[in-house]
Parts: structure tokens; C-alpha cells; sequence
């Protein structure tokens, strides 16, 4: 057995008899082997980064059933084409991101770590051991305040594996209402002054979060001073009186709170916790940068944002191991899935690539197996290849094939309908996107009237409260002049013009609490339900 494995398992088993009355200090034990464990994967993410058409074939093995893939066995070539002769491409498999409930066994969880493969427990040691190497205080127990809402159910947050870490009550996570269960546990972070780490499973929680304190502020104050958890719909009885056991009267932190919000919000969350390190979210790509470039302009004012995962069908597929880096990007690794790519745009007769034959600065569309009896999904997502890392990609994930806006075949890609938008915004004086979300003509049945197809655009904006025809018009010019096939069904008259309008504040807050489900934004609406309720917010 390796000294540092070794070390591991003798400090876990440690853990596993220390009483939970003292979990300062099982906190420092299971830290102590969380840093040998972080070390021995990254030492093991080294080794397979070497030859990565080894670490696929093994992983394909596996998958397959065809052997444990220890073995020198038939070349990869070999193992793909028979995935490629057995199974086709594109096969339905489930969606969103991995789900399991929060383990409630942490010492053997990590004694279980030195030798499992498991891609969730793998990627939270490599997180927590990226984050503790950025950020050394970051691993501070109760330094961690969580902001993620998961219905019926708490799941797991990035560092579950150390969940001495957290000072947010799990069932605050639960609650049947986003709003409530954001505010509830904005209010118990709120309460811990010396926070490192703030931490959301969305950037849109954050900003929601955030938003109910710009409009809360007094109200959180007066909870915070009496120690006293107010009712609210969405807060069950039994669970309110269960997290207000937890509170306690603290009026010098409630004064502080005052004083900071009258001061304004630029820069509030590190006035609120001075000591705060890093704002760590689940997802901070494609158009969820719309909420990270906010926060970092307003609110989150000095602070990095760190997105460690990158997830998809539903399954952990890489890990973003440079916290400090601004733009997040994220090594592939080769254990955790078998990676297959579609290069970008689409070829006649498609023939997917593999892990070691992509090319730097190109997008791939993504092609999955990470699950026996779910082979070769198609994620609907494109990749851009950043660089590699040894022989292992580094991606940056550019959109979702799902959110293409297209009336007559044009194709218009997400992120690129998001930079459209940005810029004829950026011609109206004292406008700033807070948010929005598009319609395609045909969703809206009867009540589009007898046009041609066309597009349907809800925006919430600041510093505007109504639209001129001129500023309605600006974004139809503007998609014209940046997409040449939607300029010319314009000018033919197959696609109709752009419909610009402008919703309340907080329209776009109770669409995601209509979702259902933590998922990120979807930009183009393919539900009427969710279609009449943006409708029903309209005031431009």
C-alpha cells in the first residue's frame, strides 16, 4: 500500500472513533485525509492524463462489461468501433445533473475513497483539494454557507464529502418553495460573520438570494436581532420550529446588517463577510455568465467566482482545477466517462472523434457513455477545446443545441443570440440586462395573429421602464446585421419581426421557481405553461 493511501485510511479510521461531540475537531481529522486523498487522485488524474486512449479503453471495458479493463486487452480503436457497431448513436438517457442524496456515513465514505472509482466522490476531493490550495482558509469548519435550493430532498453539495464545512441547516435546502428555502438560507449565512466561502448551486440562486436581500434587508435585520424565524408560505411548521432552534438573538450582527444596506449594495457580500474568500457556484457557463458578470459588477465586487464541475447527462464529466482562473474551463477526465465528440459544424456522414484526436481552438458537439445500459448520448452541448492538459483536453462549454432559436431552419446559436442582445442594449442610454428569454411563433398558437413566423423576446431590464419603437426595432437590425440567412428570410418575408417586450422586476425569479427543479435558465421557452406566466408579466 502507498505511504500517502496508507496515511490516508489510518487517519479516516481516526475519524470513524472520534465522538460527533467534538467536530472541531473531526473536522481537522477529516480534512487531514481529505488532503491525502485529494493528493493521491491528483497524483492518479496525473497517470491517466499520460495515455489517454488507455484510460478510455479501460473505462469502455467496464461500461460494456467486457472485462475490468486492468488488463493490455484489444487497442481502443477496437473497443469504440464495437460501441459504434453495437449501439447507436444518440440514445435517450437521463437529464440534469447527478442527484444523490447527501451520505450521512462521512469517515466511511472517505475510508471508501482510497480505493472506489466513483466520479461524484473523486470530484469532490479533487474540488476540495483545488479549492484549499487556492483558498487556504477556505476549508474552515461552519466556513461554508450554502444557497441551493433541491426539493422533497436534500442533495449533494460540491463538498459533501466534508460536511463539517457547512453552517447552512440541511433542511433549509428542501423547503417545497425556492424563494423561501434561498431566504431561509440566506439568513442563516447571514448569522456567520466569518465566512470564506459562499457557495450556490446556480449563479441565478446567488443573484435570487441576493435580490431578496436588496428587498428583505430590514426584515432580515429584525429576524436577526430577535433570534426568530418569521412564518412564510412555502415554510412548513414543523420545519420552521426545527431551524428556529437553531437561532439565537444576535442585535450586533442585525445592526450591522442595517448599516451596510444603507449604505447601498456595490460590493455588499464582502462587506457583509470581510473575510470571505471565493463565491463557488455549480454552473457559471454558456449564458449562466449573464448572473456571474452581474455579481462581479455589483454585488460580488472583488471576489472569484469557482464553477468545479462541469455535468451533463446526468453524470460528473470533468473538473475545473484552476479556481483563480476568471472564465471557468474544465479538464475531461478520462475515468469518468467514454468521450466521444461530433465535430462542429456538422459533417454530412458524422463520424464521431475521440478523447486524444481533438484540436485545440475547435468546437465539438458531445457524445456521452458513463452509464452500463446508457451508451452514446448525445449531451446537446458544444465544447470548445481550450487546451490540454498532458494528453487530456481542457474544455470551455459554449451552449446548448436545445436553446437554438430557428423558425425556418436559420439556426440561431444561443450564446450568440445572448452577445446580439448585449449589444443593441448597449445603444439605450441607462439599460442593463437583467435577464430574458425568447419564444419561437409557433408556442404561441392563435395569439400571434396572422404573421409569419417570427421570434418573441422577454427582457427585464434596469433603467428602463418602457420600450420606444425605435428600441424594438434596434434588436431586429441588430440580429439582421449579425446573421445574414435571418436577414434575408426577413427581406423575403418568410420570418416576421422581432416582438420586444419588457416584464416587471422579479418575472424572471418566479419563472425559475416555476421550473420546478435547479436547473440552469433555459433561454428559449418550449412550454405554454411557462409561456403564459412570462406573458402575464409583461408591462411594455
Amino acid at each position: 500500500m502507498l505511504p500517502a493511501l496508507a496515511l490516508a485510511v489510518a487517519v479516516a479510521a481516526v475519524a470513524v472513533a472520534v465522538t460527533v461531540a467534538v467536530p472541531a475537531l473531526r473536522h481537522r481529522l477529516v480534512r487531514s485525509a481529505l488532503r491525502c486523498a485529494g493528493g493521491r487522485y491528483r497524483r492518479r488524474l496525473e497517470a491517466l492524463s499520460t495515455d489517454v486512449r488507455l484510460s478510455q479503453e479501460r473505462r469502455l471495458r467496464r461500461l460494456l462489461g467486457t472485462g475490468t479493463g486492468t488488463g493490455p486487452g484489444p487497442g481502443p480503436a477496437g473497443g469504440s468501433e464495437e460501441l459504434r457497431e453495437r449501439h447507436p448513436l444518440g440514445q435517450r438517457c437521463r437529464d440534469g445533473a447527478p442527484t444523490d442524496p447527501v451520505s450521512p456515513l462521512l469517515p466511511w465514505a472517505l475510508l471508501r475513497s482510497c480505493w472506489d472509482t466513483d466520479p461524484a466522490l473523486q470530484g469532490s476531493v479533487l474540488y476540495l483539494d483545488a479549492l484549499g490550495a487556492a483558498f487556504p482558509r477556505a476549508l474552515t469548519c461552519r466556513g461554508t454557507a450554502l444557497l441551493h435550493w433541491t426539493p422533497g430532498c436534500p442533495r449533494t453539495p460540491a463538498g459533501w464529502t466534508l460536511p463539517t464545512l457547512y453552517c447552512t441547516p440541511t433542511p433549509a435546502s428542501a423547503l417545497p418553495s425556492r424563494a423561501t428555502a434561498l431566504r431561509v438560507q440566506l439568513l442563516f449565512a447571514l448569522r456567520q460573520r466569518g465566512l470564506h466561502v459562499l457557495e450556490a448551486g446556480l449563479a441565478a440562486e446567488l443573484r435570487d438570494a441576493l435580490a431578496a436581500l436588496h428587498d428583505e434587508w430590514p426584515r432580515l435585520a429584525q429576524e436577526l436581532a430577535l433570534g426568530r424565524l418569521s412564518p412564510q408560505p412555502g415554510l412548513p411548521e414543523e420545519v420552521r420550529s426545527q431551524l428556529q432552534a437553531l437561532l439565537t438573538p444576535d442585535p450586533a450582527r442585525a445592526a450591522e446588517l442595517r448599516a451596510e444596506c444603507a449604505r447601498g449594495f456595490e460590493g455588499i457580500v464582502r462587506r457583509l463577510w470581510p473575510q470571505l474568500e471565493v463565491v463557488v457556484v455549480g454552473s457559471a457557463h454558456s449564458t449562466e455568465r449573464l448572473y456571474c458578470d452581474a455579481l462581479l459588477q455589483a454585488d460580488c465586487q472583488g471576489l472569484p467566482i469557482y464553477c468545479p464541475f462541469y455535468q451533463a447527462v446526468g453524470a460528473l464529466l470533468g473538473v475545473n482545477l484552476w479556481p483563480e482562473e476568471p472564465v471557468p474551463q474544465f479538464l475531461l477526465c478520462p475515468d469518468w466517462a467514454f468521450f466521444e465528440f461530433l465535430p462542429c459544424p456538422a459533417e454530412e456522414e458524422p463520424r464521431t472523434m475521440l478523447l486524444d484526436e481533438l484540436w485545440e481552438g475547435r468546437e465539438y458537439g458531445l457524445v456521452v457513455t458513463a452509464q452500463p445500459g446508457e451508451y452514446r448520448c448525445c449531451a446537446g452541448e458544444v465544447l470548445r477545446v481550450a487546451g490540454f492538459h498532458k494528453q487530456c483536453p481542457v474544455v470551455k462549454p459554449v451552449r446548448r443545441e436545445s436553446q437554438t432559436l430557428s423558425v425556418r431552419g436559420e439556426s440561431i446559436p444561443e450564446e450568440r443570440f445572448c452577445q446580439t442582445l448585449c449589444r443593441a442594449l448597449g445603444m439605450w442610454p441607462g439599460a442593463r440586462l437583467i435577464d430574458y428569454v425568447c419564444v419561437e411563433s409557433n408556442l404561441l398558437g392563435d395569439s400571434s395573429g396572422p404573421c409569419a413566423p417570427h421570434y418573441e423576446v422577454f427582457v427585464e431590464l434596469q433603467g428602463l421602464r418602457d420600450l420606444s419603437e425605435g428600441q424594438r426595432y434596434k434588436l431586429d437590425q441588430c440580429l439582421q446585421e449579425d446573421f445574414l440567412v435571418y436577414k434575408s428570410f426577413r427581406f423575403k418575408g418568410s420570418i416576421g419581426p422581432l416582438r420586444l417586450h419588457l416584464v416587471r422586476a422579479g418575472a424572471f425569479t418566479r419563472l425559475r421557481e416555476a421550473l420546478g427543479s435547479p436547473v440552469p435558465m433555459p433561454r428559449v421557452l418550449r412550454e405554454e405553461r411557462l409561456l403564459q406566466l412570462i406573458q402575464g408579466s409583461v408591462i411594455s
